[in-house]
């Protein structure tokens, strides 16, 4: 393998399991794949014969055949004895003769005896890609110490599509030593699907959604999931200028167990503000709405100040101020759980270049001198998902109008501070409200960015997906299936959606079959809301439609992951000013697909990076996986993943393999889930996974091979220092001169509206927004041809 670059980033050791298991424990289905398994015959360059050295660094190490072997009279000896980054592999050699062959599709255990004197040691597999050749795969488990002979043994994710033989072995990545002897690798039979649907033909397929009784009681535009299962709902003034004027400010916490909600006293406005849950389960919110737009004056202004949410007292409690005001900020949790901050507008509604940094350890903001900046402007809620070796992708989602300036995709190095364009999004200034996802596994790392449009032009919204694939060496966006298409509402009850449209406020959602869920949308600028729902297949890369939403999910609407399987969608918020209150929870096929695997017992909850962990399940599971609870709004939650653990299985026990990389699983609360063949899920179990002080190799690099090393972009270093970016008063889409501050006329109507008062007057009553006073003495849309001061009047239409 080719040396990569030195990162600060952490070591990953883990992988999807997506594929099937049903029988425990399982027979083999044939003889032992490997050859040569125990070393005994020899072969070239001091090593046996089939196998091979690997590694990368600077490292010194050796490569020994010992006598020390658990059966025969060899073993195989891999040893660091000075380490600055990289490791060492002895790998089956990746060749027709030596290589296994492999099915698509199917699942093999793996495994090996060994001796370890370091625990930075890992089972890691290669795969020969029919087309792209060899490629790093994953690594499966960490190898604990071990001074006797152990045993080891772990089963394969599916084997990807195009795939025809596998290589792997033991990396060591530090300083000690890896003795390994007697491989095993068997293909795990073909399990029996029992048929069985416990709801209708239709609900089996398309599963089934219910409106809930009780109405939310807050106009709440944030959603996130808490670590005890309740919902915390932040409304702030809820987009309601007479709330903010009253210095009403509201949150609630629901509870799915019985359906009720608490109102929560809250501080400040934390309307448009950014959320993330930080290493122990507490919510940080950042910034929120200072001030709303003036006619003719300023735009919307984001204020300084930070609050933390403690779901235990349900309680707000201030933190220190953040450099900056950021209204519409990102928030990201880091690997060692520190937050990073950007985007958004300041207390002079101008755009924020400041990037900001909340320290876990010290549980506040740093002060700029400790930040580093590149002063750029990443716009509003730029959608920052962090990567497994520590870098940031910005992956072109964001809120309100244009893109960023060139390719509208990049990789930020904080290390390094520098930003790589990433080709290949496709209409990169028609992905305002656009929704991005990390895959499942995020060991995988391929990124969904899907629909959009812009609020500034007002299009119809696009059906584009674009995938990316951050693993490669030179990642790129390449075009995904077009979203499928459902019912649109022109102001006249839904009718099938034509051409090309899509829509814009998607939201999507991590489910625990592997999934993604796409629902909710509209086609123009808080208007004309879309009804259509898919379910995403990352394997097949393809969109089953399902049951609809039957309730409007446009601007200010959320989605997210219950414990329990379900998928909640709350909110609508069109351009009259009002608000939809009922709230919707999806039921997907998997929960018709007959009884649901139990998680009987968890050993411990309270995780460690590279730990393995015991679970016992009442019947055979496929797989199992940590799912990061949802910090949503606006189409946005960087932080969303789904994160496989690998298997090892006897019985009805089943050892789970943790993840070493932080970067893959940040800190914090996860809900774990247990999924049968069927792909139906457990009800989730929470379980808490320790920061990188738990690591136990604290200095280890980024075991990812190549892993977004050659990006052929455009590499920006730091800008000259500046205090902001100037950023229009109608960033979002409103023009204010008409109607109360809650209600937004839109700057350019849909282009099927003709640009003459009657047509623009005609589709505002259609979409009822009702009297609308003019604000001040202009009138830049023509609306008041009268001068009365009420736009689109009788007098105003009869002149046309």
């Amino acid at each position: 393998m080719k040396p990569r670059r030195r990162t600060t980033a952490l070591l990953s050791v883990a992988a999807l399991t997506s594929g099937l298991l049903l029988t425990a424990p399982q027979p083999a289905s044939a003889a032992n794949l490997i050859k040569n398994p125990g070393f005994e015959t020899d072969g070239t360059d001091g090593m046996p014969y089939c196998w091979e050295k690997s590694g990368w660094g600077d490292n010194d190490f050796t490569f020994t055949t010992t006598a020390d072997a658990h059966t025969g009279s060899k073993a195989m000896k891999v040893e660091l004895t000075r380490r600055v980054e990289g490791d060492r592999k002895a790998l089956i050699t990746e060749s027709a003769a030596c290589a296994p062959v492999v099915t698509p599709g199917k699942q093999y255990d793996l495994g090996l005896w060994y001796k370890t004197t370091t625990p930075d040691a890992a089972i890691t597999l290669f795969r020969h890609d029919t087309t792209a050749g060899w490629q790093y795969w994953t690594d499966l488990k960490t190898l604990d110490l071990a001074g006797n002979w152990t045993e080891a043994t772990v089963r394969t994710p599916e084997v990807p599509a195009g795939t025809d033989r596998i290589s792997w072995g033991v990396s060591v990545y530090g300083t000690g030593s890896a003795t390994t002897d007697d491989y095993t690798m068997d293909q795990v039979p073909d399990p029996v699907l029992p048929p069985e649907c416990t709801g209708t033909a239709q609900q089996c397929a398309d599963g089934k959604w219910d409106v809930l009784p009780t109405r939310n009681p807050v106009r709440s535009m944030h959603s996130v999931v808490l670590h005890n299962g309740k919902v915390l709902l932040i409304a702030g003034s809820g987009n309601d200028e007479s709330m903010f004027e009253a210095g009403t400010f509201t949150s609630a916490v629901y509870d799915p167990a019985n359906g009720s909600y608490k109102i929560i006293p809250t501080p400040k406005d934390m309307f448009c503000a950014g959320h993330v849950q930080l290493q122990d389960g507490r919510v940080l919110v950042m910034s929120g709405n200072k001030a709303y737009p003036v006619p003719g004056g300023h735009g919307y202004e984001g204020y300084k100040d930070s609050y933390v949410f403690d779901p235990e007292t349900e309680t707000y409690s201030k933190t220190n101020d953040m450099n900056d005001g950021h209204w519409y900020p990102s928030a990201t949790i880091l690997g060692n759980g520190d937050v990073i901050s950007f985007g958004g507008l300041r207390e002079d509604s101008t755009g924020s270049v400041t990037a900001e940094l909340f320290s876990e350890a010290e549980q506040q903001w740093q002060p700029l001198w400790k930040v580093n900046q590149t002063w750029s402007y990443w716009g509003l809620y730029p959608s920052m998902i962090l990567m497994q070796d520590g870098r940031l992708f910005y992956s072109g989602s964001h809120v309100f109008g244009n893109n960023i300036p060139g390719t509208g995709s990049a990789i930020y190095d904080y290390g390094a501070n520098t930003t790589t364009q990433v080709p290949g999004l496709r209409n990169k200034d028609e992905r305002d409200q656009s929704a991005s996802v990390l895959l499942p596994p995020a060991q995988d790392q391929k990124v969904l960015t899907l629909g959009g449009g812009n609020i500034d032009s007002n299009p119809d919204a696009n059906r584009l997906t674009d995938i990316i694939d951050l693993k490669q060496p030179n990642p790129s966006y390449v075009a995904g299936p077009p979203i499928p298409q459902g019912t649109v509402d022109l102001g006249n009850g839904p009718v099938p959606q034509t051409g090309n449209q899509g829509k814009m406020y998607v939201s999507a959602v991590l489910m625990p079959d592997g999934k993604v869920l796409e629902t909710g949308g509209a086609l123009h600028n808080r208007a004309d809301p879309v009804y259509e729902t898919s379910i995403f297949d990352p394997a097949s890369e393809t969109f089953d439609p399902v049951a609809v939403d039957p309730e409007a999910r446009g601007y200010h609407s959320s989605a997210f992951l219950l414990p329990d399987g379900r998928v909640m969608t709350t909110g609508d918020n069109p351009g009259n000013g009002s608000w939809n209150h009922d709230v919707s929870v999806y039921s997907p096929p998997y929960l018709f697909k007959g009884p649901r695997p139990q998680i009987t017992s968890v050993i411990d909850t309270e995780w460690n990076y590279g730990d393995t962990q015991r679970i016992t399940v009442d019947r055979p599971i496929a797989k199992a996986e940590l799912i990061r609870p949802a910090a949503v709004t606006h189409s946005s939650d960087p932080n969303q993943r789904f994160v496989d653990l690998p298997l090892s299985v006897d019985g009805n026990n089943v050892d789970l393999n943790v993840t070493s990389n932080p970067n893959l699983a940040p800190p914090g609360w996860y809900m774990l889930f247990a999924v049968d063949a069927n792909g139906v899920p457990s009800v989730a179990k929470w379980v808490h996974l320790q920061g990188p002080q738990a690591l136990k190799a604290t200095d280890a690099s980024a075991h990812v091979h190549d892993f977004a090393d050659e990006p052929t972009g455009k590499v920006v270093k730091p800008g000259k220092k500046r205090t902001s970016q100037k950023v229009s008063p109608t960033v979002s889409g409103c023009d204010r001169h008409y109607g109360s501050i809650n209600v937004c006329v839109p700057t350019h109507f849909p282009a099927e509206v003709k640009k003459t008062t009657a047509a623009r007057c005609e589709w505002l009553k259609a979409n009822d927004y009702g009297r609308l006073k003019v604000n001040g003495k202009d009138d830049p849309l023509g609306l008041d041809r009268n001068r009365d001061g009420i736009a689109c009047g009788k007098g105003d239409v009869a002149r046309r």
